[in-house]
């Protein structure tokens, strides 16, 4: 029962199934103190029947009055227990649970957040866990301890007279059999709720994340409208499915609940045939209102269970994705990157063909081609935030797929056009670059990376808050932010993915003045599609379609007749048609 299937079933990890253990074992002993309280009930009844029939006088009510203090001491007790062995222990692993989550989704490449909604993540994170967090702590101890006490108790009512047990318990199998008949049908209907809550998420992310355009473009009305049918839809979706269930369950629930009329018409034929006496009714009696009480939350439990079942698969996914692994130790002979027969899918489709070049250190080695040409892919592939599927590349001739992600990103720095930031303080954002620098480090970065003029100028300097993604500061002010982090981090690698495309010249200059500082003696790989943005570099490598179709310096570039050069042409003919409009 606890199993390997068992967690992947509740998606449970090992101290996790001890926990439910616990738990359905207290259950069992609680539902069998409570079923205690019926023999109780019995024996009183039982001493009356006898002490009528007599006409003897009524026995002291002091024994019987101390046997129920003790039973209600003992039931106290042993629910106080039952309550920390199934809510207690299993709050801590939800607690695990999550951090065991978050752990595993930051080891995993980063190609498979590229194929993952991040609402949907944020969901699995955060509304699964929650579902299973009910299941695992309300459901499955209580379930499978109810299992086990029943059947203890049918047993029990077996011995005493099979005839009845029968007819106290036939609606129970009927019962969960309909239940069960209904699994695949709940299923469905789960899947169909859980992705109407999601679009429903998305449509929310999606406007706050464009509200600027929404408005821009008069489209509030437009973007509510469908923001209210997706509403409308995820509700009634749940209406229905959760309507569908109640169906089941209450079926299931009046079919368990003719027990009680056959309990009572088999035993009253029984009666008059003089094979069974009137106590032993009113024993079976007593038992199905204890029997019953437990089952009439399972079933609909058990519901809740095939509900669930969605939300464990969701987080099992998470769990299964394999995460990229590596040697700790890292020695590189140097640091230049070699891309060796390098091939690159995303999902099937090809997008690097049998790419090959060396980017040495000491010198700038950029990447241009057209957009969609793989320049960016590059860039990733060499810090290994994705695999290749061909080919190798390395760094110091030590092939970075056997080598563990975290070690070795802590050789480069990375600058991007768009950059992140935190809803934090300057200093803060700058220190994310290394979290165990003094102040003094952070403010030198940021003096090298040219922060000083505009941070001068903010109410608190370094300690202001920048508001998310830094949504007080310039495209420029953000970038130097970058650029400062990437002083401070100073690693021997550095890869620039269009860190000025966006910049305006005044803005351009000074982050490229920053930027000459940062790449001083490292090896350095440049993305841009300006090309008076690599006219210094060293060597240039030209992408289109996923391959490389030149490489060399700019100048042996500039003599051939091939990409390069057009690509050259062409924007210097555009910059001079953007001149001639502006005078005229």
């Amino acid at each position: 029962m606890f199993g390997e299937k068992f967690k992947r079933k509740y998606a449970l990890s090992d101290a996790g199934v001890e926990n439910i253990k616990k738990g359905t074992l207290w259950t069992v002993v609680v539902n069998f103190v409570v079923m205690g309280s019926m023999g109780i009930l019995y024996f009183l009844m039982e001493g009356y029947m006898k002490t009528y029939i007599s006409h003897s006088p009524l026995p002291s009510a002091l024994p019987f009055i101390i046997l129920v203090i003790a039973y209600l001491v003992l039931s106290y007790l042993i629910h106080l227990k039952q309550y920390k062995a199934t809510y207690g222990l299993v709050y801590r692993e939800v607690e695990n649970t999550r951090l065991s989550l978050a752990e595993r989704l930051r080891k995993l490449p980063l190609g498979y957040f590229g194929k993952r909604d991040l609402a949907d993540l944020t969901e699995t994170l955060m509304g699964d866990v929650n579902r299973m967090e009910h299941v695992w702590s309300h459901v499955i101890g209580y379930l499978y301890g109810t299992y086990i006490s029943t059947t203890v108790i049918a047993i029990m009512m077996f011995v005493y007279d099979w005839r009845m047990m029968i007819a106290c318990l036939w609606g129970v199998p009927v019962a969960f059999a309909l239940l069960f008949g209904s699994r695949k049908f709940a299923k469905r209907k789960s899947e169909r709720t859980k992705k109407a809550a999601l679009e429903v998420s998305d449509g929310l992310q999606e406007t706050f994340q464009n509200i600027r355009e929404i408005h821009a473009f008069n489209r509030g009305e437009a973007t509510l409208k469908e923001l209210y049918r997706k509403i409308d839809q995820s509700e009634a979706t749940m209406i229905k499915g959760e309507f569908t269930t109640g169906v089941f369950v209450n079926a299931a629930s009046v079919i368990m609940r003719l027990g009680v009329a056959t309990t009572i018409l088999v035993g009253a034929k029984l009666i008059l045939s003089g094979e069974i006496s009137f106590m032993l009714l009113f024993m079976f009696l007593l038992a199905i209102t204890r029997v019953y009480a437990p089952f009439d939350q399972s079933l609909a439990l058990i519901a809740e269970v095939f509900l669930s079942e969605v939300s464990a698969a969701r987080i099992n996914e998470i769990y299964d994705t394999p995460i990229a692994k590596g040697k700790k130790e890292f020695t590189p002979d140097g640091h230049d990157i070699g891309f060796y027969q390098v091939s690159f899918s995303y999902d099937e489709a090809e997008v690097l063909h049998n790419v090959s070049f060396v980017a040495k250190q000491g010198e700038v080695t950029a990447l241009v081609g057209p957009s969609g040409s793989g320049k960016s892919t590059c860039a990733r592939l060499a810090a290994r935030l994705w695999d290749v599927d061909k080919g190798v590349i390395t760094v110091g001739g030590v092939d970075i797929s056997t080598i563990d992600p975290e070690v070795l990103l802590s050789h480069f720095s990375m600058v991007f056009q768009d950059v992140m930031l935190f809803d934090d303080t300057i200093m803060e954002n700058i220190r994310l670059g290394k979290h165990d620098a003094t102040d003094a480090e952070v403010l030198a970065a940021a003096h090298a990376a040219n922060c000083d003029e505009f941070v001068g100028k903010l109410p608190e300097g370094y300690q202001t808050s920048i508001g998310e993604n830094g949504a007080k500061l310039s495209g420029g002010e953000r970038q130097r932010i970058s650029i400062a982090r990437a002083l401070l981090k100073n690693a021997p690698i550095v890869l620039l993915d269009e860190a000025t495309a966006s910049l305006d010249v005044e803005n351009e200059t000074k982050v490229q003045s920053a930027l000459s500082r940062l790449l001083k003696n490292k090896t350095v790989l440049v993305i841009a599609h300006r090309m008076r943005t690599v006219e210094a570099a060293d060597k240039i490598v030209v992408l289109s379609d996923g391959e490389v179709k030149e490489q060399g310096t700019p100048a042996e570039l500039m003599s051939r007749d091939g990409i390069f050069k057009k690509m050259s042409k062409l924007q210097k003919e555009s910059l001079n048609w953007k001149i001639n409009e502006n005078k005229a």
